[in-house]
């Protein structure tokens, strides 16, 4: 529920005219606000709470001029769904807000659903002029209906389940593009007391804006795990709820902020990821797209380690080093390679193009591309010198015993 202070300067029967009033507004935030904010809204804001709650209290002051209560600070709900939103107050707030200028509004486009009583006269992110070019551009294209096809699926969850109709409302149907969606999912996802979900929000879309390039990949993640996870029902179903989607994301916009030198904020995300996914990937690896973490907990990823594209890791593998080696020290992962759980790659080594490792293995030497390794430590199935290989992508696969054969030596 969030609040409104109305300081009305000792109204009195004879102060009838609302414009010397001055209003200020403290609003508490159901979003995880560590302290109010103090904001100054103007009229046209408030328009509505003017009509009735003001015009009500001069009422009831006239009706009993002795009661001193008409001089006090009048507290009141102010629309259920009102939260917090940054607001920077201009000269003349009517006389910008009667502009139909759309270089100064069209951040209404990425504008937070769950907020949308109360708009702000200043953009969410400083660079409003380049967000504002970029809202025709993220619409989803006739060629690429991946978005649309989220709002579509979203839209029959809830007609299944009612229940979730303001939950799939805030995530996905209120957003005009995955971008949104994607700041706001994450930032909900990730805040805590001392650093709220708006702040997130603004420096994820910040960083999904000015790098396009990671919605791609977000895209190409998406489609890895609905065709590759026989669990994965839907895409909105693995946007909303695959921790190894959203861990691998939330990675994305991490490794960004360290590429420009924002450390600190990105170890700051890497340690909440871990938290909240539990899936410890350090900002500095480099991860391609076409990405798949299958249940994701336990994934531990260094900071040189490198991932190709169209990869599948399941969950508990360790892509680590072998001790305080400093510099290049991690895992390097080639493009369609299949790393089974509980399985720990250490040092330097390359794994392979389209090499498979077998669940439970520990890997200390490279990988010759299209093979399997299994054991520990591990060994090439076939052998060093004429190592099996195989012509299908495992990663694509996912077969993780097709190297088990009658032959073989494997014993229950």
């Amino acid at each position: 529920m969030s609040l409104l202070l109305l300081y009305s300067n000792f109204l009195t029967s004879s102060q009838k005219n609302l414009k010397s009033c001055k209003v200020f507004g403290y609003i508490y935030s159901h979003n995880n606000h560590f302290h109010p904010s103090l904001s100054i809204y103007p009229p046209q804001c408030i328009d509505s709470f003017y009509k009735y709650h003001v015009s009500h209290s001069i009422s009831s002051s006239n009706n009993n001029k002795n009661n001193p209560s008409h001089k006090k600070p009048i507290f009141c709900s102010f629309f259920s769904k009102m939260a917090t939103c940054v607001h920077t107050p201009t000269k003349n707030c009517e006389s910008e807000t009667s502009k139909s200028d759309h270089h100064h509004f069209g951040y209404l486009d990425y504008y937070r659903p769950t907020f949308s009583d109360l708009v702000s006269s200043a953009t969410i992110c400083p660079n409003h002029e380049k967000l504002n070019e970029c809202v025709q551009d993220v619409e989803p294209k006739k060629e690429d209906d991946l978005w649309s096809k989220i709002v579509e699926e979203a839209k029959s969850d809830v007609e299944q389940e009612p229940i979730l109709s303001n939950y799939y409302y805030n995530s996905i149907l209120s957003h005009k593009c995955l971008e949104t969606a994607l700041a706001n999912h994450l930032s909900a996802k990730l805040c805590f007391p001392s650093l709220n979900s708006n702040t997130l929000f603004d420096i994820f879309l910040g960083v999904l804006i000015e790098n396009r390039e990671i919605i791609k990949d977000v895209m190409e993640d998406l489609r890895a795990v609905r065709e590759r996870d026989p669990a994965c029902i839907s895409y909105v179903h693995c946007f909303l709820n695959f921790k190894g989607f959203l861990a691998c994301q939330s990675h994305r916009i991490a490794h960004k902020l360290w590429s420009q030198g924002r450390k600190i904020l990105a170890l700051m995300v890497q340690n909440r990821v871990s938290e909240v996914f539990s899936a410890d990937i350090h900002p500095g690896a480099k991860i391609g797209s076409g990405i798949l973490f299958d249940h994701a907990t336990g994934i531990v990823i260094g900071e040189t380690a490198v991932i190709g594209n169209n990869v599948s890791i399941l969950h508990n593998v360790t892509l680590g080093g072998t001790g305080k080696t400093c510099g290049d020290r991690h895992p390097k992962i080639g493009d369609g390679v299949l790393i089974g759980a509980g399985t720990c790659v250490l040092g330097n080594v390359k794994i392979g193009d389209g090499a498979k490792i077998g669940s439970g293995s520990v890997v200390l030497k490279e990988v010759p591309p299209r093979t399997t390794a299994v054991g520990n430590p591990a060994r090439l199935i076939g052998g060093k010198e004429n190592p099996i290989r195989h012509d299908k992508i495992p990663s694509f696969t996912m077969d993780h015993t097709s190297h088990i054969t009658e032959g073989s030596d494997y014993v229950i």
